[in-house]
C-alpha cells in the first residue's frame, strides 16, 4: 500500500508484517506496519513521520497495527508547561552529579555488557536478554537519522546509557539502560528530566516518548509527566489518565 502525508512526505510504500507475539501484553499477537521508502529516510522525513505515529528502531521505521487492539498510544511532552512532582524532583536532585557526555552512535564492550546486564535484571525473559552483539547494533546503534549517544558516569563509572534522536520540534527518546545493580536509584526518571531539560536548551517544544500501553507496566510510568499529548484519531490531543499518575515505576523508554 501507498499513502501521502503531506508536500513534506514523498508518497511511501508500507509493508504489514505477520503476526508475532506482543512484547508488552502477553496474551495478544501483534503486528506492525513498516515503511520501505524508495529511499533513506532522513530526518527530516521521519520528523513527519513520528508526528503520525510511527517510530524508529535502528533503521526500520514502523507504528503498531493490530487487529481489534489500539493499546499502543504515541505519546509526547509539551516541554514547556512539563512541571515535576514530588517524586520527580527527589530524582533529579538525586542523580544531578551525573555527568552526561554527548556521542556519535558507537560500539563499545562496556555500553554492551550494561545492556546485557540491565536487560537480565529488569527485563528477564522479555525477548532481549540474551541479544547478541549484532542484535545490540543493530536496535540501538544504527540510524539513518541524527541520533547521539549519551553516557552517564558517576566518578568514572559508566552508570546509564540513553540514546535520543534530535528532529526539527523536539527530541525522541529511542531507548535508555543503566546499572540495574544501583539500589535505590531513580534513572530512568532522572534521564527523562534530563531529556526535558535538553529540550528546553534547544528550545525545542516537545519529548516524543515513544508508546503508552495502559495495560502494561513497563510503559504505565510514561502518564507520570504532564502535561501528556497522546495522538488519538490522527491529532494530537490532552492525554489525561489520572489512575496512573505517581506509578512509582522507574522504567526507561
Amino acid at each position: 500500500m501507498s499513502i501521502q502525508n503531506d508536500a513534506i512526505l514523498p508518497v511511501m510504500k508500507f509493508h504489514t508484517t505477520e503476526f508475532y507475539p506482543c512484547s508488552y501484553l502477553p496474551s495478544k499477537l501483534a503486528r506492525s506496519q513498516i515503511v520501505l521508502p524508495d529511499h533513506l529516510i532522513d530526518a527530516p522525513i521521519y520528523a513527519q513521520l513520528i508526528k503520525i505515529g510511527f517510530r524508529r528502531s535502528g533503521n526500520f521505521v514502523y507504528r503498531p497495527n493490530c487487529e481489534q487492539c489500539e493499546a499502543c498510544v504515541p505519546v509526547r511532552i509539551i516541554v514547556d508547561r512539563f512541571s515535576s512532582n514530588r517524586a520527580q524532583r527527589r530524582a533529579w536532585r538525586q542523580h544531578q552529579h551525573l555527568v552526561a557526555t554527548h556521542h556519535k552512535l558507537h560500539y563499545h564492550p562496556d555500553h554492551y555488557r550494561l545492556y546485557r546486564r540491565y536487560q537480565v535484571k529488569r527485563h528477564a525473559n522479555g525477548g532481549m536478554d540474551y541479544d547478541s552483539r549484532d542484535q545490540y547494533c543493530n536496535f540501538l546503534l544504527q540510524s539513518n537519522v541524527d541520533s547521539r549517544l549519551i553516557t552517564f558516569h558517576e566518578n568514572d563509572q559508566l552508570r546509564m546509557i540513553s540514546i535520543v534522536d534530535q528532529l526539527p520540534d523536539g527530541l525522541s527518546s529511542v531507548y535508555t539502560f543503566y546499572d540495574p545493580d544501583v539500589s535505590n536509584a531513580s534513572f530512568g526518571t532522572f534521564n527523562i528530566l534530563w531529556q526535558i531539560e535538553q529540550c528546553r536548551i534547544k528550545k525545542l517544544p516537545f519529548l516524543y516518548l515513544g508508546y503508552w500501553i495502559g495495560e502494561s507496566r513497563k510503559m504505565s510510568y510514561k502518564a507520570n509527566f504532564q502535561p501528556l499529548q497522546s495522538l488519538q484519531d490522527g491529532q494530537w490531543q490532552t492525554f489525561n489518565n489520572p489512575s496512573l499518575q505517581n506509578n512509582p515505576i522507574d522504567c526507561p523508554t
